[in-house]
């Protein structure tokens, strides 16, 4: 086969594989799909907000969602459309669909022209030429560069899918924590009461220092109480915040009253460990990785001897002499680097892959079962309070009230006994919040993977 037609040959492989071009979302669709399956909830996900002249709908929505009392799955919207940790991670998307369009263009020619001088003549040489182990190896190279964008494409899904996860957890703990303030006012103002009919009757001489010094002590301890739940429920809403991405430092949106109920059941997933290793991300990730580094170790092997090869079209021509025309090849010589090194570090790189994703495996059905025996254990819990603790502190209190209403007990156990009982919601509410707390943990731990407290979550 003629020079010419071997690079013509070469030529057309690229092309015969098609030049890769952005796309019109810029993968962000699959992002959004894949968080969506996982959050059990549309993912609105943007980017570039300003160029496509949706800035003020998104504004919009989030204005309305926060005009409501928020409930998690609004916020979990919000994080999703507002959140600049998230935007960054969008915009790192961009720039994986970037390195794959740059790997399926062709390499630029290169054009070389001289002219010499000398003794009343002169001679003028052209060349034109190519990379064309570059163009050789082009679609292996695009290949590679396709099952990275689709590795980053599973990384921004991750962080979107963290990202909800520690959305939601903000929402269940402001809520709990608000929830908490309130009562510690209640115990406060029971406590304060106390305080102050003990003072009267010490000084009525109908009460003992004693009983009357534990009663202010109740009521200091109460005090402090109340400033220490007044502080985590503040701080529980600013988290909340920053994980919504809202800048005003007194955001204006309300949160319910309650949390909500707990399920009929707790959930009882078959097959989780299975399901987890199946569409959890990071097992995903972990996956891709190991496939494109094997990709990346063929097209080592393939190319270790070859690390430039340049061939072109040469012209030279002399005054008064036919224009003389050809082709010139330069090869580097593998005389003292035959491409070892560059082999065995891919294949160090490989197996590097492979063993991280077996210990991603290991640990992802792990945290599949630990996520689930906390999920279970919380439930236990909350519905005990809610069943039996504080069910049979309301029933105490009730009959305390009669017996004081029968002159049978006195004032300070009727409020000692009111304490007790906001004590005991107290706790119902903590248990309530462990419980979804823990829901979220496990749909986390099923889906995702990895540490929810991610720094784009912040």
């Amino acid at each position: 086969m003629k020079f010419s037609h071997l690079l013509l040959c070469a030529a057309g492989m690229p092309l015969l594989a098609g030049c890769a071009g952005f796309s019109p979302d810029g993968g962000v669709d699959d992002v959004a799909r894949m968080t969506q399956a996982r959050i059990a909830q549309p993912a609105p996900l943007k980017r570039d907000q300003d160029a496509q002249g949706t800035q003020s709908a998104t504004q919009a929505e989030i204005e309305g969602l926060l005009s409501k009392p928020l409930d998690a799955d609004a916020a979990v919207r919000i994080a999703l459309l507002n959140n600049q940790g998230l935007q960054a991670s969008l915009a790192d998307l961009a720039v994986s669909e970037a390195d794959l369009v740059q790997a399926g263009r062709l390499p630029n020619p290169g054009f070389g022209f001289g002219r010499v001088r000398g003794g009343g003549e002169g001679e003028i040489n052209r060349s034109l030429s190519f990379d064309l182990a570059a163009l050789l190896t082009l679609p292996a190279r695009n290949r590679i560069e396709g099952r990275r964008f689709e590795q980053a494409k599973l990384q921004a899904a991750m962080q979107a899918v963290t990202l909800a996860a520690n959305t939601r957890k903000a929402w269940y703990d402001a809520v709990a924590s608000a929830q908490a303030s309130d009562f510690a006012d209640q115990v406060r103002g029971s406590a304060e009461a106390a305080a102050e009919l003990a003072t009267r009757m010490r000084a009525a001489g109908n009460w003992s220092a004693l009983d009357a010094a534990r009663e202010r002590a109740f009521y200091q301890d109460a005090v402090t109480r109340q400033a220490q739940a007044h502080l985590a429920a503040a701080t529980a809403r600013e988290a909340l915040v920053r994980l919504l991405g809202l800048s005003s430092p007194s955001p204006g949106f309300t949160l319910p009253d309650r949390l909500p109920e707990l399920p009929a059941q707790p959930r009882s997933p078959a097959n989780a460990e299975a399901d987890a290793l199946s569409q959890r991300l990071d097992v995903l990730i972990a996956r891709q990785d190991a496939q494109a580094t094997a990709q990346a170790l063929g097209l080592t092997r393939t190319t270790r001897f070859i690390n430039v090869f340049d061939a072109g079209y040469a012209n030279k021509s002399t005054p008064g002499a036919p224009r003389e025309n050809g082709y010139e090849v330069s090869l580097e010589l593998p005389l003292f680097d035959w491409g070892g090194a560059r082999v065995a570090r891919a294949q160090a790189s490989y197996m590097a892959a492979v063993h991280r994703t077996g210990d991603v495996a290991v640990k992802a059905r792990s945290e599949v079962r630990q996520a689930y025996a906390g999920y279970r254990a919380a439930y236990d819990i909350a519905r005990h309070y809610r069943d039996d603790i504080v069910p049979l502190r309301k029933q105490i209190a009730d009959e305390v009230l009669l017996r004081y209403n029968g002159m049978l007990a006195s004032t300070f156990e009727l409020l000692a006994e009111s304490r007790e009982q906001l004590m005991a919601v107290n706790g119902a509410i903590a248990a309530q919040r462990d419980f979804w707390i823990a829901d979220t943990n496990l749909q986390f731990a099923m889906n995702a993977g990895g540490n929810t407290d991610s720094r784009t979550a912040q």
